[in-house]
């Protein structure tokens, strides 16, 4: 401080005719001496002042350099507002200075503790230090320093405090073995001290004494450059420290100035020489001789002369390579200088008093330097920036040093790096870790956690009734994702995203549906393309034997049609399987009804021909066959048709299927379908086709026991039957199938269907056509034979089915007699050959023939006496040989049905 004032008195710019003066005060770390010394400085009782012969007074107090401790600093300020005296400390930290309404006049060029607790903040999470011990002192500095740490910790997330102890006043050795015995026990490895040296040394002398080593040490700017605590009993378990210090500075000349304080100058008061000479006996270890030395016998000691040179003395004195606190000083004073220079430099009218005045030294107020000290900033020779804040606090610059312990035992205090902070917002922590001493093996940073990192694709889950630090990593749930390491919460996936395995990252989810290259598409193909080639090789087998009689007694041209639509049945299945599409959606239904309504259509219309053509065979059914001509059947498959058709358009234009992606029955996959739109219009196209094949199946089922050569009405029940249970089958299981499967349901049940039906129906003609062609004539299709028993037996057995013509009927007409007659005669001639007869007149001729002498039942014929009341057949002669007349509807011709 004597430096800093002796400086600016001698810069002519600065402060041009004016001198500074000074005061010391040694607070002597008590509360009550630094409180008095303020007292008297602020009321006018200080020491006078002479400067020379016509100058003596009390000089006026303009500012207040100090205190060093945070306690004894808040003391005094508090009573310094009151005059609105400036007040710049050097030393104080606690953040609570910073508040403007309780200390308006308050400045301090060292940083806050605020700021010193984030660039610790720092410091821990640039090491991932997430589990940490906190030990302060019992007073203003450390227990404010403690609520900062605290309340940062909170706002940054940057970890949790293992324990938080506050070490005692004075020598309480019990307290000191809890506190190390807490250290001692806890899992992290990283404690903070917010204390100064004294209480450090009390907990050392603890730490020492219980071993607890391994651990690492984060110290505040209060001890981490106290060099008592740098000792070979101590730097086994503070090696490594790393801390917070102050801004270190050079202050040019200062050197040259303390070699020139000696106790023989007389521009020392009576005051400092006696503290110069209690110094020089210090460091030459010497005496200076005061009255009454000889009389008490202590000549013996060497005596000091004054003439001792301080430059080949080894002395911390004189080392001026860690000045800390002292720039802070050094600052400070031309903080107050600066302020005073603002004041000269205003010109009248331009003031920023009221009515744009000036203040004037001679009746300079308090509360004016205050104004111009909190508007102060200037730059150090050494080239740092000085100014306050808003709070009045300095610009945060902060030193990150290590203790370094070398091999041959000596220590070094290095700086590794520096916290900036600048508008109390943090700028950048420059850290250079390859020069940072650890004291652990291997020399590499400690792990001080509760519980490790949990990884992407975990969550955090806290552990009831310990702090949030301590916690356990839940994987994500299916869907769900956290893609950095610690996260408190799973984030969803969008919706048509997954989360992947590890549960890291979302990828898209993989769309389903009846594809052309799965097992079951494949299948599926190959059965429909089987069954669209077995129905043209079907096809052409009745293309080239369309003259035969199998093909002609079986209705050639709906025949024809029926492969047809058959064909087209297994070819729409195809529709099915891909990828949905709004085209093949709405034409794969439409396709699927229209191709089905015409297959069971053309059925129907042959089996009502059937039972049309049997029932014109009874008396008085003749008229029947009129509305069943060529044109009729035509019309009625082509009406039927159209009805369907006219629902698929209706249900298409009203409400179409569409493709759609079902995110919701599979939380995995997207089912790409067709939703059906319409589930009316989608009901009534399957009840139409379930009508008309009921239909068939009824009408079918009557016309079972009609003799086979008439129809094929067997076969048509037969496959009506397997038609109907497979749609029956079909609707629940394709209501319970999810996504690709239902496709997969409806396109078994179209070829299931299709393939029942052409079996069915075509299966035994081409059976008969290829293998049987010998029965693929017209006298093999026109009945079962006649056979005459051998003469030994003498009967008749004759095979018949149910008739066309009632045997009255036949009686009655001429030409039945005469073929009865030459039957009975080619009979009576003939006993083994066979005859065929056209089975629409058969049941006629046996009956004429087995009249009496002959009777009919349904085994072989007898023959009983003639009956004397009746002639057979009115006893008509034989006129002409057998030319049976042409039935009135030919069953035999295809045309027509």
């Amino acid at each position: 401080m004597a430096f800093a004032v002796d400086e600016i008195n001698r810069n002519s710019k600065l402060l041009p005719n004016i001198l500074l003066g000074y005061s010391l005060y040694d607070s002597c770390v008590k509360l009550g001496i630094s409180f008095r010394a303020a007292l008297s400085m602020t009321s006018g009782r200080g020491q006078p002042f002479q400067l020379n012969e016509s100058c003596y007074g009390y000089p006026p107090v303009l500012g207040i350099v100090g205190d060093s401790s945070s306690t004894r600093t808040i003391a005094i300020s508090s009573i310094l507002s009151l005059y609105s005296l400036p007040m710049v400390s050097y030393f104080a930290t606690c953040s609570c200075l910073s508040n403007r309404r309780l200390f308006p006049s308050f400045f301090r060029t060292i940083p806050s503790d605020a700021f010193q607790v984030r660039a610790i903040l720092q410091i821990l999470r640039r090491f991932n230090w997430t589990w940490f011990g906190l030990l302060i002192s019992d007073d203003d500095y450390g227990l404010h320093a403690a609520r900062s740490f605290q309340s940062g910790l909170a706002q940054s997330g940057a970890g949790c405090l293992a324990y938080l102890e506050v070490l005692p006043w004075g020598r309480d050795e019990k307290e000191l073995q809890r506190i190390v015995g807490i250290m001692k026990k806890s899992t992290s490895r990283v404690v903070i001290v917010f204390s100064p040296q004294s209480d450090m040394l009390k907990l050392m002398e603890e730490v020492v004494r219980q071993n607890v080593t391994g651990l690492q040490w984060i110290a505040s700017e209060a001890w981490t450059t106290a060099i008592v605590l740098q000792t070979p009993s101590y730097m086994p378990f503070l090696a490594g420290t790393l801390g917070i210090a102050i801004r270190r500075g050079e202050i040019p000349g200062l050197r040259e100035y303390l070699l020139r304080i000696r106790p023989d100058n007389d521009t020392l008061s009576s005051q400092d020489n006696n503290l110069v000479k209690q110094f020089w006996e210090h460091v030459f270890q010497c005496k200076f001789v005061t009255p009454g030395m000889e009389f008490e016998g202590q000549t013996q000691e060497r005596l000091c002369t004054g003439n001792e040179s301080l430059r080949n003395i080894d002395t911390e004195f004189l080392d001026l390579s860690n000045l800390r606190s002292e720039y802070n000083v050094y600052k400070a004073v031309y903080a107050l200088a600066h302020a005073l220079h603002d004041i000269l430099q205003c010109v009248p009218g331009r003031g920023p008093f009221q009515g744009q005045s000036c203040a004037s030294l001679q009746g300079l107020e308090p509360w004016q330097l205050v104004y111009q000290l909190q508007r102060v900033n200037f730059t150090t020779n050494f080239g740092d920036q000085v100014s306050f804040d808003e709070s009045g606090d300095a610009l945060p610059i902060y030193d990150v040093i290590n203790w370094m312990w070398h091999s041959d035992g000596s220590t070094e205090v290095k700086n590794v790096g520096e916290v900036n902070e600048l508008a109390s917002k943090i700028d950048n922590l420059n850290l250079d870790e390859d020069k940072i001493f650890w004291n652990f093996h291997p020399k590499k940073p400690p792990k001080s956690v509760c519980s490790e990192s949990c990884p992407p694709g975990t969550r955090m889950a806290r552990k009831k009734g310990e702090p949030v630090c301590c916690f356990d990593c839940i994987a994500c749930s299916e869907g769900e994702i956290s893609n950095k390491k610690d996260s408190t919460k799973c984030i969803r996936c969008p919706e048509e995203f997954w989360s992947n395995r590890q549960r890291d990252h979302c990828v898209p989810k993989s769309m389903e549906f009846l594809s052309y290259i799965e097992p079951l598409g494949i299948s599926l193909t190959t059965a429909s393309l089987s069954g669209t080639l077995l129905c043209t090789i079907v096809f052409g087998i009745f293309t080239y034997h369309r003259t035969t009689p199998v093909v002609r007694a079986n209705n050639s041209e709906l025949s024809f049609l029926i492969l047809l639509s058959l064909k087209l049945c297994f070819l729409c299945s195809l529709l099915f399987i891909g990828h949905p599409r709004l085209s093949t959606c709405q034409l794969r239904q439409a396709a699927f009804g229209i191709s089905f309504v015409l297959c069971v259509s053309c059925i129907l219309v042959k089996t009502m021909v059937v039972l049309a053509v049997f029932k014109a065979s009874k008396p008085g059914g003749g008229g029947s066959l009129k509305w069943f001509g060529a044109m009729q059947q035509r019309g009625t498959v082509v009406f039927l048709t159209l009805i369907q058709a006219a629902i698929c358009t209706t249900w298409l234009m009203s409400s179409s299927p569409t493709p759609h992606k079902n995110t919701q029955y599979y939380k995995d996959k997207i089912i790409v379908e067709c939703v059906i739109g319409s589930t009316v219009g989608f009901g009534v196209l399957l009840g139409y086709i379930g009508l008309l094949a009921i239909l068939s199946f009824l009408l079918a089922f009557l016309a079972r026991n009609l003799p086979d050569n008439f129809n094929e009405a067997k076969f048509i029940t037969f496959s009506m039957l397997v038609f109907c249970a497979v749609w029956i089958a079909f609707i629940p299981a394709y209501i319970n199938s999810p996504g690709k499967y239902a496709d997969a349901v409806e396109v078994f049940a179209i070829l299931a269907s299709s393939f029942g039906l052409l079996l069915a129906l075509f299966g035994p003609k081409c059976y008969i056509i290829i293998l049987k062609p010998e029965k693929n004539t017209k006298k093999a299709l026109m009945g079962r034979a006649v056979n005459q028993l051998p003469p030994s037996n003498s009967q008749l057995l004759v095979v018949a089915r149910s008739p066309w013509i009632h045997p009255t009927e036949a009686q009655s007409q001429p030409h039945f007699c005469q073929q009865a007659q030459q039957l009975k005669a080619l009979c009576s001639e003939k006993g083994s050959e066979e005859y065929a007869l056209s089975s629409w007149w058969r049941m006629a001729l046996l009956r004429a023939v087995l009249g009496p002498p002959w009777s009919y039942h349904q085994g072989p014929a007898v023959k009983r006496p003639p009956s004397p009341s009746r002639k057979p057949c009115n006893g008509q002669p034989l006129r002409q040989p057998i030319q049976p007349p042409r039935p009135p509807v030919s069953e035999m011709e295809g045309e027509g049905g």
